[in-house]
């Protein structure tokens, strides 16, 4: 790291290897597992098999963490999430295929290919990295809330064009500062800037289309392993509907999740309104970034770099 700059590791690494196979492992035994429930719950109401799933793969992820912390060794979250993908596309073309259209196939085929082409990229693209050296590293203030880092009052009330260098956050998890910064993504072990905001909700429109499409299909079908995995593909789709419907919110009135959750540690969310009888005034919320919806979603479509 050079100042506030922050160069992304790419070069392959044997060690790199373990994660991925204790990462390809966990995803065998959980989705192998998951065909337990339609085994031994077959006439169970759908939703009652789904709590049930819910129930196994809590189970199974506190199992797998006891060996990983006896020989401290541990998965790769993208990982995970590659191998998930994979397992499904696999038990499509081996087990349903023949009980779909060519089209059907055709098109999840191109889907599964485009999730992997926007994971590939939410991976290895800037999600908006501040490399110049004199940018205000002086000036940003590491807070203990989710590793995030704000300007003091002073410099907003000082300097006219700060409102974009308050959107310059840093993130505990990454060691580094994130120009547009919204969350740390567990999944792919990278942050969501203003440079992958757009392709982060691309990605999570793609991926609902694909889990959609094959609980439609798989639900029309009958076997252990096409039930459990569209039980799978259900849970999946249940937490994405609200992960994207939050981040078209987000896009619509230009506002991150972080500083959603942290308002009150950046100033130029806070609103002071003088209470009589009171030595402190009230402070409430006001989005100075919020221009209109249409103008928002021009400027998520457009990003600065």
């Amino acid at each position: 790291m050079r100042g506030l700059g922050f160069q992304k590791d790419l070069k392959f690494s044997w060690k790199s290897i373990y994660p991925m196979l204790i990462s390809c492992i966990f995803v065998i035994i959980s989705q192998l597992s998951l065909t337990l429930i339609p085994h031994s719950f077959s006439s169970s109401p759908l939703l009652l098999q789904l709590c049930f799933s819910v129930a196994l793969l809590l189970i199974i992820t506190v199992l797998c963490r006891i060996p990983k912390r006896l020989l401290k060794i541990y998965a790769s979250a993208p990982a995970f999430v590659f191998f998930n993908i994979f397992f499904m596309w696999i038990v499509h073309n081996l087990v349903i295929r023949t009980s779909v259209s060519l089209v059907t196939t055709i098109v999840l085929n191109a889907e599964c290919a485009l999730l992997l082409f926007g994971f590939h990229s939410i991976l290895y693209s800037d999600p908006g990295w501040v490399i110049n050296e004199d940018s205000t590293s002086d000036q940003l203030l590491e807070t203990e809330v989710i590793g995030t880092a704000y300007l003091e009052e002073e410099e907003v009330l000082r300097t006219e064009n700060s409102f974009p260098t308050m959107r310059v956050r840093y993130c505990k998890r990454c060691k580094a500062y994130i120009k547009g910064f919204d969350h740390h993504c567990p999944a792919f072990g990278n942050c969501i800037g203003d440079l992958r905001q757009e392709l982060n909700i691309t990605h999570l429109a793609y991926l609902l289309s694909f889990k959609s499409m094959q609980f439609y299909y798989k639900s029309t079908l009958s076997g252990k392993l096409v039930i459990s995995t569209m039980l799978f593909s259900l849970l999946q789709v249940l937490w994405k509907v609200i992960f994207f419907i939050w981040h078209i919110y987000c896009a619509c009135v230009n506002i991150k999740t972080d500083e959603w959750i942290n308002w009150r540690k950046y100033p130029e969310f806070q609103l002071f309104h003088p209470q009589a009888g009171q030595s402190y005034p009230e402070i409430g919320f006001i989005n100075p970034y919020d221009k209109g919806v249409l103008a928002n979603i021009k400027e998520i479509l457009s990003p600065r770099t």
